[in-house]
């Protein structure tokens, strides 16, 4: 018998199709969290089921579980996922992959007084949001906050490094 499994199959990064970091600030109960949310367009080759099942594999070959448990990478020294801030970009790294985006002052200022960021990295394709195109505050509150994004979504806490030290 074959097993199909994500396990058994060699992850390529083009799956994945175009994958979009974006970096915002939001309230919070102790001061102003710096968010980073990571997605697909879903349009790798399988389309958006064949990205969403890549961006599963990601996760899970990294370690992250899928769910509402949120992994605190700030107490692990070896973590696989890491955030690099530098000259107002976030660089997110981790196995297969490395992304970035520029990311606004007030961010920059959050993660300053933190030391980390939220990361959320969403299985749920979101063809809309387009690198370079501008997205209201409000629809990225609806698809980051959506139970459906959260829910398929692996969410950590990274420590925030810089070339500096």
């Amino acid at each position: 018998m074959t097993s199909t499994s994500s396990e058994t199959r060699p992850f390529r990064a083009a799956d994945l199709g175009t994958l979009v970091v974006m970096a915002w600030s939001g309230e919070h109960p102790d001061g102003d969290m710096p968010f980073l949310l990571a997605y697909s367009l879903g349009d790798g080759e399988g389309g958006p089921e064949g990205s969403t099942a890549a961006v599963e594999q990601l996760l899970h070959r990294s370690g992250l579980p899928i769910g509402d448990e949120i992994v605190d990478g700030t107490r692990q020294p070896s973590f696989p996922v890491g955030l690099l801030v530098e000259a107002g970009q976030a660089v997110v790294t981790m196995a297969h992959l490395n992304a970035q985006c520029t990311v606004p002052p007030e961010w920059l200022a959050a993660v300053g007084e933190r030391g980390y960021a939220y990361f959320l990295f969403t299985t749920r394709p979101w063809p809309e949001a387009e690198p370079g195109k501008p997205v209201a505050p409000e629809t990225l509150a609806a698809f980051a906050g959506d139970e459906k994004t959260l829910n398929s979504a692996a969410h950590a806490l990274l420590p925030a490094r810089s070339l500096r030290g």
